[in-house]
């Protein structure tokens, strides 16, 4: 199995998923704050989106991260790089649950995960896939340096994909 890293940033530790981040996982995917990411999910899938972050590791060399604050222990979403037959080109995505937006949080774990991908994986690209109503994720992708790429494959019809570049 491919070693799942453990990243560190000034307030976060992005670490491995573990079965005790599963309920939070699945009360986001299972809430309206889920319908960016074509949500709400019902049981079943919720569970094998979390397996899928999980296996990414042993399929592609990269996957999903729990963010946790160093300060607390508390986990406050996730972070990952998404691929496979639903993605046309690896994806940046992250997501907070409730009460941890404004914090800046998804801006430092996004930065440290895209640098760790191009640094370790050799990537020159990744991008974001948006919802076209999702200007909050969007604002953070251009924090993060994505700029908006009107010519890239969209993951889903109406997408809005940003795109990071190695170097930049």
């Amino acid at each position: 199995m491919s070693a799942i890293p453990t990243l560190h940033t000034a307030r976060l530790v992005l670490r491995p998923p573990v079965m005790a981040d599963y309920p939070a996982y699945s009360a986001f995917m299972a809430s309206d704050r889920s319908r960016m990411m074509g949500g709400p999910h019902v049981r079943w899938a919720v569970w094998g989106m979390f397996a899928s972050d999980v296996a990414m590791w042993e399929l592609y060399g990269h996957g999903a991260l729990m963010i946790e604050v160093k300060a607390s222990g508390e986990c406050v979403g996730q972070v990952g790089i998404n691929h496979g037959p639903m993605f046309p080109e690896k994806e940046l995505g992250w997501m907070l649950y409730a009460g941890f937006e404004g914090q800046g949080f998804a801006t430092e774990a996004g930065g440290a995960l895209r640098d760790w991908a191009f640094e370790t994986l050799g990537l020159s690209t990744l991008v974001s896939y948006f919802d076209a109503a999702n200007y909050k994720s969007m604002a953070v992708s251009a924090r993060l340096g994505g700029v908006r790429d009107d010519m890239a494959v969209p993951q889903d019809e109406g997408d809005v994909v940003y795109r990071y570049l190695a170097g930049r």
